[in-house]
């Protein structure tokens, strides 16, 4: 087996779709077997190990880790954004970005965890553009995406000593279905995407395989002296 993911076993939530999919095929090819998490369907393929789960529910995620084996890196992108400022944001939906975007992160990091303090590993959370730069009319999303941040750099000095690296990834806009519906949702979405699309410098949105690429690197033996970095993706976003 070759690749620079030869051998390794690794775990992606939110493994459905957009960035999760891309991350799946491309670990594969780079000779991972990997453990692909969502609560929708997954195909199970050669490689591809399949769960259909919630990302929050931790006895699903330890028992998973326990049968599946000794995870080497984990790609947690398990999210969901409604959109809303505020004030128009409700309890009910502040508790469902904070739980999936947030704690199923958490959850999946102290699944893998234990194997990765006896052995080593790679964790790569997921966090945004728009909680580096800020962002209109997503409170909820933006803050539980600054947490993961902000998280990764205390776990990153927490279990350095122990070889485990902690690294997250910042994308910009992404053409993934997440961002489709983010546009739906805007009284105008065909002005909605034109100034989204302006805002990055490159004047695109991302596609999925770029950011794919991203966790490849800092999942692989190439970023062994990478750890407690937000390497952000975002086609310039944040240089204008």
């Amino acid at each position: 087996m070759t690749g620079r993911l030869a051998g390794k076993r690794c775990v992606i939530t939110g493994a459905a779709s957009g960035l999760g999919a891309a991350t799946v095929a491309l670990f594969v090819a780079e000779g991972a077997t990997v453990l692909a998490v969502d609560r929708d369907p997954v195909e199970a393929r050669p490689g591809v190990v399949a769960l259909a789960a919630d990302v929050t529910d931790i006895d699903a995620a330890r028992d998973a880790v326990a049968e599946f084996g000794p995870v080497d890196a984990l790609v947690a992108y398990a999210a969901v954004s409604f959109g809303g400022k505020l004030h128009e944001t409700t309890r009910d939906r502040w508790a469902q970005v904070l739980d999936v975007s947030l704690m199923g992160t958490v959850t999946w990091i102290e699944a893998v965890l234990p194997g990765m303090r006896a052995c080593g590993g790679s964790i790569v959370t997921v966090g945004s553009q728009i909680a580096l730069a800020g962002g209109a009319g997503n409170a909820a999303y933006v803050a539980a995406k600054g947490a993961v941040m902000a998280l990764t750099r205390n776990l990153a000095v927490d279990y350095a000593e122990e070889g485990v690296r902690v690294n997250c990834i910042a994308p910009g806009a992404i053409e993934t279905p997440m961002l489709r519906r983010s546009f739906a949702r805007a009284p105008d979405p065909v002005t909605k995407e034109a100034a989204s699309r302006g805002r990055h410098a490159m004047k695109r949105f991302g596609r999925p395989e770029e950011v794919a690429k991203a966790a490849l690197f800092l999942a692989s033996d190439e970023a062994s002296f990478t750890t407690g970095s937000v390497l952000a993706v975002e086609g310039g976003w944040l240089a204008l």
